[in-house]
């Protein structure tokens, strides 16, 4: 369970989700430098919590001002995304979920490839 209380998708779900090409928004809320790092590929929208955190809504990529797309958030760790899941949650969005543990937990349980920091 993380810490916001929100559903979340363990790392293995939302890979199986992937490999199984489902219908869903992977929404990245870290930092721009930070894809640097690690990433998810090209597929994954970008929502620095802080611009979320300044500009509200309107920082959100237009795929997903859809209230009843299908989303996943995801971050470092998974304690942002957790943050802006529970946010969204509150905005109105019903069909949204944490990606539990982040895409460290990714990285060390699905896809060593993609590296870790």
């Amino acid at each position: 369970m993380n810490p916001y209380g929100v559903p979340g998708l363990s790392v293995q779900e939302v890979a199986q989700k992937q490999n199984d090409r489902e219908e869903f928004i992977l929404l990245d809320v870290r930092e721009p430098y930070e894809l640097t790092y690690a990433n998810l590929g090209s597929d994954v929208l970008l929502a620095p919590l802080s611009e979320l955190a300044q500009q509200g809504p309107q920082a959100l990529p237009e795929e997903v001002l859809n209230k009843d797309a299908e989303i996943v958030v995801m971050c470092h760790h998974g304690n942002r995304s957790a943050q802006v899941t529970a946010w969204l949650r509150q905005q109105g969005w019903s069909n949204v979920y944490n990606m539990d543990g982040g895409i460290d937990a990714y990285a060390a349980l699905v896809d060593p490839t993609i590296g870790r920091y």
